[in-house]
């Protein structure tokens, strides 16, 4: 039976719109049930069941009526001890500063009246070269640290290596060069004497005179220069003749040692000659085995 064409069925289907959040299902999800089914069915059995909420008898609300008063009783009676011992702390706080700063000011005063009396021994130290010291007194004062001096010279600054770890390491081993970095007391014993050999007539290091008796010595990463613990930069002040003391010593195998400490261990070296240089007279004197010489007509 021939007729009119038939169309085809239409199978297409009415397409709903996208939700916006369709992407984020976990999320979706976890703000339409925010809460776990399983703390929902134990919330329904307690409802249902009554011993969920708020107390009901008054057994249980007397109960927690009584808790309640408790934990405020606690809270007030620690925040009542608290107000009271703050006074208290604050009075031994108040007594242990006045402690310190008592201390501190007997320190200081110990400390001007230990000048003082080194000041006395140089002077009566002076007094003695110059009454034992005939013509040469003021050239034993002068050797022997007892008075300032000043004149013309070299600066040499001595420094560290700017990477140098200040927090640990052993010092230089004798066969060679272990904790590169650092100036050690060796260095500096090097450097003085290098520099008395090159002509110089008097020396500080750090403002620190040196003498015949001088030592110069380690503790640990410090170094101490007749006990006093010196920090680096170390400032070498030496009278003399200028240019040729720097010359000398620079060709002098001190120099040419504190040259390769530059070169190889990164260790900051400068000198150059001064011309007015100021060194104080040394703190004290003391004379262990050394005699005065018997002159003539002396018995």
């Amino acid at each position: 039976m021939c007729g009119m064409p038939q169309q085809p069925p239409d199978r297409s289907t009415v397409t709903r719109p996208r939700r916006p959040d369709a992407s984020m299902s976990l999320l979706t999800t976890v703000m339409d049930h925010s809460l776990d089914e399983g703390y929902a069915e134990a919330a329904a059995r307690k409802r249902e069941t009554g011993t969920g909420g708020v107390p009901k008898t008054l057994r249980a609300k007397l109960g927690l009526a009584v808790g309640l008063v408790l934990a405020a009783l606690v809270v007030t009676v620690g925040a009542a001890q608290a107000r009271i011992a703050a006074p208290e702390l604050a009075k031994e706080r108040s007594e242990l500063i006045d402690r310190v700063e008592s201390a501190t000011a007997d320190a200081d005063k110990l400390e001007d009246e230990v000048d003082d009396l080194r000041g006395d021994v140089s002077a009566r130290q002076r007094a003695a070269l110059k009454k034992h010291g005939g013509g040469q007194a003021e050239l034993v004062s002068l050797l022997s640290g007892a008075t300032e001096v000043h004149g013309p010279g070299v600066k040499l600054v001595v420094d560290d290596k700017k990477e140098a770890d200040q927090g640990g390491g052993g010092p230089r081993e004798s066969s060679g060069f272990s904790d590169t970095g650092r100036v050690r007391d060796r260095d500096m014993q090097r450097v003085v004497n290098g520099l008395w050999e090159s002509g110089a007539e008097a020396i500080a290091i750090n403002d620190q005179r040196l003498t015949a008796l001088s030592a110069i010595r380690a503790a640990g990463d410090a170094i101490l220069v007749d006990n006093k613990p010196l920090v680096p930069p170390y400032t070498v002040l030496a009278v003399g003749d200028g240019q040729k003391l720097s010359t000398r010593f620079q060709n002098s195998r001190d120099g040419q040692y504190l040259h390769a400490l530059h070169e190889n261990f990164g260790i900051r070296t400068s000198i150059s000659p001064v011309d007015d240089v100021r060194l104080p007279a040394a703190p004290s004197v003391t004379v262990r085995t050394a005699e005065p010489k018997a002159g003539k007509g002396t018995t």
